[in-house]
Order: structure tokens, then sequence, then C-alpha cells
């Protein structure tokens, strides 16, 4: 679970600093930095398990070529270095590629990497003008370097300052576990004055330390490369990082069936949902009959999906064993059968969904762009409230029935933002910084005043506030200009035109009811 990102130097990043509770909504207007906020996200998950190269091509669906694209940029100059600072809680307990349970020397930490752009220049030949010319050139692409990684405990008695929102007692006890006092990934400087990054095992009060390596030959971090038991707790901020995850469910991956050798787990663009809900049917409960046990978990998503279709009387998983094919299928009042190729794309997604919140094994962050795709405006407050279901209950001790998941949604949706709870709301608006005698553009996202994001924390920083004026600006949007057109500097003949029609929300019938609408006179 992320409960603190900071980012400077990432795209449009830059001292960006946003706290997360287990449901966030980002709310803003398009190309003001919603997206490269889960970007930086989806960067640190994918650094966590591959190559620094490997990890920046994973970004926007590997458009990446260059890697300078990566970095801040005002005019033609890109920052030379980009830094990111992580706090997360991760689980207690897992398991090494092996199989070998291990288990974390504390579960809160605060992950903290900076790099650098490395140009590197190489030698080639080219064939010039002429007969036969040949000729030495020099060309250069983008590299990573790493110039710092540390990995930090964050003790007991340090959470409640660091978990600014609202959350039982019981629940951060379940949570936050172990006591440690020094750092498990530091990066020191050697006589020579170069970075060397050390990984720490786990054992013994001073944690003891390996062989140091030289922070600017690493192709990957050194955190990637935690896998061995006496590293567990590096080890596990590494499974945890790795399933954060970008949702971006897709109607098509979501219509197919699967096949019986099909992973049963939800891919990121929805694929195998017929195999997880097949898998969730089987062993949601031991020691419970197999028929009885299918029907309630069937049950259960069927009661999830009729809070956004009236007519669902079941949903279940059709089993065709000569073909060795899973297929969802849904059954209306009437009796008729519709299988997922003939279920609407707001359907499948709220399915998609719900199948996530019925599975315990599904832990992490999950990120969703504009969840409301697709969906029925009146259905929305159900769609928010399956989201809010997914993330874990501050209220409640965590465990197999409360674990430890995440939701973060970003959207430009006013009926979106006009449902979700106050303290949950961070607004993302583009603001105008200088530096030096340089303008530019930056994100910032903002929260509202009163809300547990607005005081001060243990360091002293006050988050940026949105103001009413904005809110209210994007809930009730600004009525189209009701001047006449003109043309050549003279109002127009309005007999050779159409009656301008009005927009719903100017109607003045609707206006009234409107909370953000103008009193009457």
């Amino acid at each position: 679970m992320l409960t603190r990102l900071k980012v400077s130097g990432f795209k449009n990043l830059v001292d960006v600093d946003v706290r997360f509770g287990p449901f966030t909504c980002i709310a803003g207007a398009n190309a003001v930095g919603k997206s490269n906020l889960f970007d930086a996200i989806s960067f640190l998950g994918a650094l966590a398990n591959l190559p620094l190269l490997d990890a920046a091509q994973r970004i926007r669906e590997g458009l990446t070529d260059d890697v300078r694209g990566l970095f801040h940029r005002i005019g033609q100059r890109h920052d030379p270095t980009m830094a990111f600072v992580a706090e997360m809680i991760i689980p207690e307990k897992g398991t090494t590629e092996l199989g070998q349970e291990v288990k974390a020397a504390i579960t809160f930490v605060r992950y903290t990497l900076e790099l650098a752009f490395r140009k590197v220049e190489m030698e080639g030949q080219s064939s010039g003008p002429g007969e036969d010319q040949v000729g030495l050139i020099e060309f250069s692409y983008g590299d990573f370097e790493i110039l710092k990684e540390e990995l930090k405990p964050i003790n007991i008695g340090e959470a409640k300052d660091h978990l600014l929102f609202p959350h039982h007692r019981d629940w951060r006890t379940s949570t936050i576990k172990g006591r440690r006092t020094v750092p498990f990934i530091t990066t020191e400087l050697d006589t020579m004055g170069r970075a060397q990054i050390n990984l720490h095992p786990d054992r013994g009060k001073s944690g003891g330390r390996t062989a140091p390596n030289l922070a600017s030959t690493l192709p990957r971090t050194v955190l990637s490369t935690a896998n061995a038991p006496e590293n567990r707790t590096a080890m596990l901020v590494r499974r945890e990082m790795q399933s954060w995850r970008r949702l971006q469910l897709e109607p098509a991956a979501l219509r197919k069936p699967d096949e019986f050798s099909a992973p049963p787990r939800l891919g990121s663009d929805g694929s195998h949902l017929a195999a997880t809900l097949h898998r969730l049917a089987r062993c949601w409960q031991a020691g419970s009959a197999a028929a009885d046990e299918r029907a309630r978990v069937y049950a259960r998503i069927a009661n999830r999906l009729a809070n956004l279709v009236d007519d669902v009387r079941e949903v279940k998983i059709d089993v065709d064993r000569q073909r060795e094919l899973f297929t969802l299928v849904a059954t209306d009042r009437a009796g008729t059968a519709h299988p997922a190729k003939a279920l609407s794309d707001g359907t499948l997604r709220f399915l998609a969904l719900a199948v996530i919140e019925l599975d315990p094994s599904a832990q992490g962050v999950l990120c969703l762009e504009e969840p409301e795709n697709g969906i029925n405006p009146l259905r929305i407050p159900a769609m928010l409230q399956l989201l809010r279901d997914i993330a874990t209950d501050p209220d409640e001790p965590g465990g197999p029935d409360n674990p430890l998941r995440q939701v973060i949604i970003n959207t430009h949706s006013p009926v979106v933002v006009s449902e979700v709870p106050e303290d949950s709301l961070v607004v993302a608006e583009s603001r105008e910084t200088v530096r030096g005698t340089q303008r530019y553009q930056r994100a910032s996202f903002g929260c509202l005043p009163g809300t547990w994001r607005d005081p001060k924390d243990s360091e002293g920083k006050r988050p940026d506030i949105v103001s009413l004026g904005t809110l209210l600006g994007y809930l009730s949007p600004v009525p189209m200009s009701e001047a006449v057109p003109e043309h050549n500097g003279h109002p127009e003949d309005s007999s050779s035109k159409r009656p301008q029609s009005q927009r719903v929300i100017d109607r003045p019938d609707v206006q009234q009811l409107l909370f953000f609408g103008n009193d009457p006179e």
C-alpha cells in the first residue's frame, strides 16, 4: 500500500508530494499530469523487476524510445536527474521464488531512488556523397545512471505521524509490525567520491553489509536483485512494488473465453476474467461443499452486478469440457443467458472489479483511468462504492477478509467528483512556476481545505490547497456565451440561422434544482 509519493524531474512532475489513503480520486482536466502520476507509480513498479531501460520502455505501452522523454523539460532543455521517494506498507509475510516462506523485519518502509540521464556516445561508419566515401561519425543514445538508492524503516512509534488518513488503531497495529533502526539499502561514497550502493541483510542488530555495488555501472536497481531469504524485507518490498498495477480494462479482453490452461488471475487489461472467477468459485472457502460454494460466490457477484444492471438473476461460468473453455454467462430475470461477448462494455468492467473485490489474493495498488467510462451516470455511485469496497477498510483490522489493497483512480467527470468523499479527492492542476529566468507549467496535486490532507505534516509542509472557486467551476460549468455572433464586425442576421439550443444544464427549471445554481431574484 502506497501511503506517500514524492516525485521530481519525471515528465511534468516537479516537487510533487501526494499522500494516499486506501481510496484516492485524482480529478483534473486533460493534460495536467494525472496520467503522468500513474506513469511514475508504474515506473517504480517496473524498476523493482526489470533493468532500467526495459522499465522505461514499459511506460505508456512502450512508446518511450528515448529515455530523455521521461525527464522534465523546459523548452529544449531536460532536467539532468529525476528523484522518487515512496512510503509504503508491505505484507508481513511472503514466499521466495523457490516457495520458502519469509517474514519481514518491519512492514512500514521508505524507498528512495535518484536517477540521472547519461549520454552514451559510440562510433560508427557512414557512407558520404560521391563514390564510396566512408567516414567515421559519432552518435549517442540515452541511458540511466543510479545516483542514490535507499530503503529505510519507519518504526511503529513514527507510524501515526506518517499515516494522516483516518484509521482505527486496530488496523494500524495489525498492518504495521516489526522494529528496526538500521537501513536495508544504503548509498555511500568511496574514497574516490563514487557512489556505492549496499544491500544489507536482515539478520543482526547492525544488519551487516554485503559487497558494495558501484552505482554508475548498475544496469538495474539493487532492490530488483533482492531474492535471498537473508534480504527478506527488501524482497517483500520488491514484491509489493511489483504488485502495483495499472488497470486498463479492455472489453475485447474481458469478452474472451479462457482455456483450461489460462492463468487464473485477472490481467491488467481484464483478460482471464472467466478463469479467475472459476478459480474463486472453487476455492473461496475451504471446507464447504463444492456446489454450495460455487453458488455462494456466483450469488455475491450477481448481487453486486444488480447494483449496476437491474435485470440480473445469475452470473456463472459455463464449463465446456469438450472444447476445454471457461465462458462467463449472465442470466436475466426472464431466464435468458447472455455470454460475455453479448454484455456491454460498462457491465464487463464492473464485473471485473467485482471479481477483484472478491479475490483476497489481489493485493497492492490498483490504478484505474476513468473507471466511469461506459457507466450510466445514475449508476456511478454504485461503481464508486465498489471501488471503495475493493480497498482496505481502515476501520477494521487487516487480515484475509480485509487485505492490504489500495485503489487510486483519475477522472475528469464532474459526476464522479461530486460523489467521492471530500477527503478522498485530490485535484490536479497546471500551475506556472519560475526557475531562474524561465517560466514553465508543472503539475500540482491539491486537496480541499479542512480535510485530513490539509494540516501540516511531520516535516512542517502543507499541501497545495484547491480553492472552492476552482471546485465550484469544475462542478458547475460556466454557461455558453449568449452573445450574438458577428460577421465582419457586424451582428449577423439571425433570421437566416436556426435558433441556438441551450444546454440541459442551462434550463431554468434545472438551474433552480442545482445546488450551485443562481438564486432566483
